[in-house]
């Protein structure tokens, strides 16, 4: 078991979001102490189907349970939402701790779920970070297969295509079928492929729209599932203006390469540093390092791109007491002057802010005003 960067508080119930297959419930089986936990799978349909009927039976048993009983551990809490009154109801009653565990807070936000008030805290389990591998980290495998835990099980090219495609498959099944989510599946479908295929480009509602046949609120809708099961993030355009910010055009980053590659079906093509698909893998890894790190640091960064008709800047960072980065993310081997000349050149527009470009060349270098860093040392200059 991978020694996991998340720090959950044990005097507290909370709640812990993650896609499928982030290791959600081994970590709190480690986390919470057998002898003192009960576990409730929502996993179980016949389990599931009780609570569904009658929520009070899950009340009664806990009344039933054995006073050495400190945690309940709830796996999928998604799957019975109307048992999150009866947890607020045994919080406030303070006998037990709950931690509840989810892949899919969509019906939880959606269906006007109690989601405690505060009481239970957030937490988010993602794919593993290349400091949670440690020693078995290699930026080929990672570019090339994501970094889901069960990926590192498996020793055989086939067996993570295998695991890779069923993943894509079994989302299909799982959380859009079966939660009725959408009406009509084929367009989903074609929309996933196109989505991949757009991953880290500015979305154009309108061309998706075409490209699938179907409308843009539609597109939009799509996305908006993908965010709401935890398959990605939308990436917003940095403007000081609300308002301009509002109408410029979004970013789409998958939460993992592996499954952004299985679903635009490129498995079975390899990554050959010095291509342009291998500088969109490098740059989509280290925005998903970014944001893992930001989230199990509690940094409370903003993260957010910058694009004009004449310049375009990856990533632009706010970070509550330091200045403002400006990063550029470059999957070359040795950092030039025209790799940073677009940052350099917003510098002295950019006030009080550090600018820097995140590479695979091992030497770190400045410059004019941008500090190059290899990406692990880029990661720790700022902040993460």
């Amino acid at each position: 078991m991978f020694n996991r960067l998340i720090k959950i508080l044990d005097n507290n119930s909370f709640f812990l979001f993650g896609p499928r297959g982030t290791g959600k419930t081994l970590y709190l089986n480690s986390f919470l102490p057998r002898e003192v936990t009960r576990r409730i799978d929502l996993l179980d349909l016949d389990l599931q189907q009780r609570y569904e009927l009658t929520p009070r039976a899950f009340s009664n048993e806990l009344r039933e349970l054995p006073a050495e009983i400190k945690w309940v551990f709830i796996d999928e809490i998604q799957k019975v939402p109307q048992l999150l009154d009866v947890v607020h109801q045994e919080i406030e009653r303070g006998r037990f701790l709950f931690g509840l565990t989810g892949s899919s807070p969509r019906k939880l936000k959606r269906g006007g779920a109690n989601l405690l008030a505060g009481r239970a805290f957030i937490n988010h389990l993602f794919p593993l970070t290349h400091r949670e591998l440690g020693d078995v980290f290699s930026l080929e495998n990672a570019l090339r297969w994501g970094t889901l835990p069960k990926v590192f099980s498996l020793d055989d090219v086939e067996a993570r295509k295998e695991y890779l495609r069923g993943y894509a498959h079994t989302y299909l099944q799982e959380e859009i079928i079966q939660e009725q989510v959408i009406r009509k599946l084929p367009p989903f479908r074609r929309f996933l492929s196109v989505a991949a295929q757009m991953n880290g480009q500015p979305i154009n509602y309108s061309k998706l729209g075409r490209d699938i046949g179907t409308g843009v609120v539609s597109v939009q809708a799509y996305y908006q599932i993908l965010e709401d099961t935890l398959l990605g993030f939308r990436l917003e355009p940095f403007h000081e203006s609300l308002r301009k910010r509002q109408t410029a055009r979004s970013k789409f980053y998958f939460f993992d390469i592996g499954v952004q590659r299985a679903l635009f079906n490129l498995l079975n093509i390899d990554l050959a540093p010095g291509t342009f698909a291998f500088g969109q893998a490098f740059e989509h890894f280290i925005v998903n390092e970014m944001i893992r790190l930001s989230s199990y640091g509690r940094r409370d960064y903003q993260f957010s791109a910058f694009a004009t008709p004449d310049a375009e800047i990856d990533l632009v960072i706010d970070r509550p007491g330091l200045k403002r980065a400006w990063v550029e993310i470059k999957s070359t081997d040795r950092v030039t002057p025209e790799d940073v000349r677009t940052l350099n050149q917003i510098g002295p527009m950019a006030g009080e802010s550090e600018l820097y470009c995140l590479s695979r060349d091992p030497l770190p270098q400045k410059i004019g005003a941008t500090q190059c860093l290899p990406w692990e040392k880029g990661l720790v200059e700022l902040g993460l």
